[in-house]
């Protein structure tokens, strides 16, 4: 027996891109941020780690019409590593959550920007995050 089972909490860090597969099918993908907070020497280290999500179908849609940046979000999902070959023929590998559920967290009142921190955050301003390398669906 074998668990591949991933759960995130974390905030948006752009607006969900919905893309169609040949067949028609809603594609949404979409990054999220999490934090930790370490004390290491009596000092706060936070760190933040971005996570790529990919949602199909039904829930890729109502990713698309409800997810906004800066919303917390609760992800549940599959980890999936792939391999493509970029615009210059060189082959790339990513490692994304194939999402099975998406949970909106927080009040309407607590979204925003990710990068302003909303009334029960608590932690500092998060960093963009690094850009998509050019990804074929």
């Amino acid at each position: 027996m074998s668990v591949n089972k991933v759960i995130l909490i974390g905030r948006l860090g752009a607006d969900p891109e919905i893309r169609y597969t040949a067949d028609g099918q809603p594609v949404a993908t979409f990054r999220i941020a999490t934090n930790e907070i370490r004390v290491k020497n009596g000092e706060r280290q936070e760190h933040t780690e971005w996570h790529r999500i990919v949602a199909f179908g039904r829930l890729a849609e109502i990713c698309g019409e409800y997810l906004t940046k800066g919303r917390q979000v609760y992800i549940e999902g599959r980890l999936r590593t792939r391999s493509f070959e970029d615009r210059e023929g060189q082959k790339r590998w990513v490692t994304e959550i194939v999402a099975s559920d998406m949970r909106m967290l927080g009040s309407r009142r607590e979204e925003g920007p990710v990068s302003e921190p909303g009334p029960s955050r608590g932690e500092d301003t998060l960093p963009e995050p690094p850009p998509d390398e050019d990804l074929p669906f």
